[in-house]
């Protein structure tokens, strides 16, 4: 089937708006420009209602089918927010605001929706409603969460609810899915070692907190090495140490920083459990006293089974067969899209982004080759989803 034949009267338009919202990238729920272009976008395109500010700074658009017999609503869902990343791609689209750009493909996330919006307004030929889900703050914010939270399934009830993400080099016009767990959850370890102060000359009068930490850097790795079966997926990275001040002075105290990531609920339990005894009991041995502050992040996200074949089939009539996997392999990087997973069934699938540099490069871009085929991936799956 290849791409829609309607898709090719608008990309120019999709391409223009692409590469506006990344010249003009903005942060987490700070997106009043991106959300106000996209609810005008989405007006213009003919949708039946458009709601701003769902989760702060979200945007929700309705398209009513040519009927309604079945009552059935399907979501899909978009993110819009940027990174805190120097921009080094050195397009003529690049950022125009120092210290920030679209380095995840939010950019052609979005776009490729608001294409979906355009094409699915102007023919309707699906049964049922389509909700359509621009959400801020997913790198970091929760945004999806603050969605929910602010009544998004409840005020627009859907049935399914499906996301896209781009894949670096993945070739162009590509899919690749798989059910079950696809993406780690995302937690953060605050850890704080209270030891005593005073001069490095005199270390016997103090309780340095800097051997605590070493030994507890090391023994962290063996919570994953050594407690959990190897073949789950557990990571625990200690990204930040703070303290100290002067090169002759013993600090007083250190903070550790890091992330957990983990496939499985129960692997995530045991590992704040066994971090918390860590360092609880290896700053104790020194004489030290340790504190984990634990925070929860982002869940793990689950692909439903049924919901991630009938993804995978939409995929199929759009690409081809034997252009779409359905053997994904999971990764630990986090995507809180999981938050909508965890409300209702869906799946998310990735499209190619072609060869380019990865996820959260200053170098990366989104390949707007990629557009058509991620917008007509949506009508087709609203097509099958919503048969008339």
């Amino acid at each position: 089937m290849a791409v829609d034949n309607w898709v090719s009267g608008h990309l120019d338009q999709l391409v223009a708006f692409r590469r506006d919202l990344h010249s003009n990238p903005e942060l987490l729920y700070d997106l009043p420009r991106t959300a106000a272009e996209v609810a005008k976008a989405l007006r213009a395109a003919g949708c039946d209602e458009v709601v701003e500010g769902i989760g702060k700074t979200g945007v929700v658009a309705v398209i009513n089918g040519k009927s309604n017999t079945s009552g059935r609503v399907i979501g899909l869902r978009s993110d819009m927010d940027a990174l805190p990343i120097l921009e080094a791609t050195g397009k003529p689209w690049a950022s125009k605001t120092p210290g920030k750009m679209h380095a995840c493909g939010h950019d052609g996330h979005t776009a490729m929706l608001l294409g979906a919006a355009i094409g699915l307004a102007q023919s309707r030929a699906f049964d049922g409603k389509v909700v359509l889900i621009f959400q801020p703050a997913e790198e970091g914010g929760a945004g999806a969460r603050a969605m929910i939270e602010d009544g998004l399934f409840k005020r627009w009830p859907v049935h399914e609810v499906y996301g896209m993400h781009n894949r670096p080099n993945l070739p162009v016009g590509e899919f690749i899915i798989a059910p079950g767990p696809i993406m780690g959850s995302v937690d953060m370890i605050d850890i704080e070692i209270e030891g005593v102060g005073g001069h490095a000359a005199s270390p016997h009068q103090t309780i340095d907190p800097v051997p605590v930490a070493a030994a507890l850097i090391q023994a962290i790795q063996t919570i994953t090495a050594r407690t959990i079966d190897p073949m789950d997926s557990a990571v625990i990275s200690i990204t930040t140490i703070h303290g100290g001040d002067a090169f002759n002075v013993i600090p007083q105290s250190l903070r550790l920083t890091g992330t957990v990531r983990t496939l499985r609920d129960s692997v995530r339990d045991h590992v704040e459990a066994r971090l918390q005894q860590a360092v609880a009991g290896i700053a104790a041995a020194f004489g030290a006293k340790g504190k984990l502050d634990y925070s929860r992040h982002y869940p793990v996200t689950v692909n439903h089974g049924q919901e991630t074949e009938f993804a995978a089939v939409a995929a199929e009539a759009v690409a081809g067969v034997g252009r779409v996997g359905r053997d994904m392999p999971p990764t630990l990087g986090g995507e809180d899209f999981a938050f909508m997973l965890n409300e209702v069934p869906g799946a998310m699938i990735n499209i190619g982004n072609g060869e380019s540099a990865n996820l959260h490069h200053p170098a990366y871009d989104f390949n707007d080759e990629a557009i058509a085929w991620g917008c007509s991936y949506w009508c087709e799956l609203v097509r099958q989803r919503l048969p008339l």
